[in-house]
């Protein structure tokens, strides 16, 4: 996959977060801003709604914001 650099305007804040994780969650946030990008463009759906989508069928399927926070902490561990 070929990629290419740009510029965008963002909070202070989300500017100092992305500087501060570390190169595997800047690869990440790279190619979820990336999808959401393309999908804007053809008028896909937005990325909230599908992880509106995603967290209704989480919970659905018992998941709670606790036991993401687990194993969200057992990743970076």
């Amino acid at each position: 996959m070929q990629t290419e650099p740009i510029t965008i305007r963002v909070e202070a804040e989300a500017a100092k977060a992305f500087r501060s994780a570390s190169p595997e969650k800047r690869r990440k946030l790279e190619l979820l801003l990336g999808m959401q990008l393309l999908e804007s463009a053809r008028g896909g759906p937005a990325l909230d709604q599908i992880m509106d989508e995603i967290s209704r069928n989480a919970q659905a399927r018992g998941l709670t914001p606790e036991i993401l926070d687990e194993l969200l902490n057992e990743k970076e561990s």
